[in-house]
């Protein structure tokens, strides 16, 4: 591995004390759930098996903590916390969220961008079939209508109108940059004009990389590093209408979307892990490393808007993933549904300390335990 896990107490966990993680006991009970019902998650690179969490999880369907010490002492029993080393760096978080955007299901001359279904001509890639000039990374092609497979269309291309007339759209939009960044996070509810509410989420991509606008704009000096976050984007779009083509096409990037309930309004979509995301106790992480449903103590000094004006102290839960979130100490925290979640969301860009809490007996099986 590329990483290092040193033993930790948990008093080595800044503010752990403090932490009142009471509301991760209804995850581990959805998790529980998926993985005994439908199917065991991907153990990540570290090793750490579905069954090491599942048989902990089944555990808290015995206790029902009525404050948060007891809530602690139920990981303090049965987990043992890590610290990782990611060797190169130090550990990493920003945070996303899930847009309300106001929708039509017809367009007119205010609602003219569209959110689009899987298209019938996309193709998942493997290695039985991935073209030899696409790359490894590409997950989706095109067949071609004269046979074959080939890249599909990129963000420009669909922009200019190569998906239309093919009733693909779900509901058309006001704005091409909310369009733009609800593809960033993945996920929206959609507000119709006689007050419904629906849900898109992830369905498939185009299959092109995914480029961050923000360092394009850095590079072209437009907004400073220091500056750059989701509100500055959004402000410089705002005021530079004529070039948004130029900018929004730099991310060939694609997202194709599906229906769904919004069945609790306080949870966030369904996410990787197939179940939905609790707000500011769910990450998105490298899950080629590290399995999902697994638990990590996340302390960041400097990250204090997300807290109350304190430093950002709090166990959280891996429940999705992302193709920007890469290596052992990277995290993606969602803060929720709406505005104030994206207000919230849009300025994390924080050093933290991550401690990955391992089952007592995955710990020893790993050759981490005493």
């Amino acid at each position: 591995m590329n990483f290092g896990l040193t033993p930790a107490a948990y008093s080595d966990l800044p503010g752990w004390a403090e932490d009142d993680p009471t509301d991760l006991f209804s995850p581990m009970r959805r998790c529980l759930d998926h993985i005994s019902k439908v199917k065991p998650y991907r153990t990540g690179a570290l090793g750490l098996r579905s069954e090491h969490l599942a048989s902990a999880f089944e555990e808290s369907l015995a206790v029902q903590p009525k404050t948060a010490a007891e809530a602690r002492r139920f990981f303090e029993s049965r987990f043992r916390p890590f610290r990782i080393d990611p060797h190169k760096g130090a550990g990493f978080v920003t945070a996303y969220y899930e847009p309300i955007v106001d929708v039509s299901d017809q367009p007119d001359e205010l609602f003219r961008f569209p959110f689009h279904r899987r298209p019938d001509d996309l193709v998942d890639l493997d290695e039985s079939n991935r073209p030899f000039e696409l790359d490894s990374s590409y997950a989706f092609g095109r067949r071609l209508p004269e046979g074959g497979i080939g890249s599909y269309f990129d963000r420009a291309d669909i922009d200019r109108g190569a998906l239309a007339g093919r009733g693909l759209e779900i509901a058309w939009a006001r704005s091409r940059v909310d369009v733009f960044f609800v593809h960033v996070q993945g996920a929206a509810r959609l507000r119709y004009p006689d007050g419904a509410i629906r849900r898109i989420t992830y369905a498939a991509k185009a299959g092109h990389p995914f480029t961050g606008i923000g360092r394009r704009l850095i590079d072209l000096g437009e907004i400073a590093e220091a500056d750059v976050s989701m509100q500055s984007i959004r402000a410089w779009l705002a005021a530079h209408e004529e070039r948004q083509d130029e900018i929004l096409w730099t991310n060939r990037s694609y997202i194709f979307f599906r229906d769904a309930e919004v069945s609790d309004p306080t949870l966030g979509p369904v996410a990787a892990a197939k179940i939905p995301l609790q707000p500011m106790r769910s990450i998105a992480v490298d899950r080629l490393l590290h399995t999902f449903s697994s638990l990590f103590y996340l302390s960041s000094d400097s990250l204090t808007h997300l807290s109350g004006g304190r430093p950002f102290r709090r166990l959280m839960m891996a429940l999705d993933t992302g193709t920007a979130i890469v290596g052992p100490a990277r995290a993606d925290i969602f803060t929720g549904s709406g505005d104030e979640a994206g207000e919230l969301a849009g300025n994390v860009r924080n050093d933290a300390d991550f401690f990955i809490l391992l089952p007592v007996e995955a710990a020893r099986e790993l050759g981490h335990g005493d």
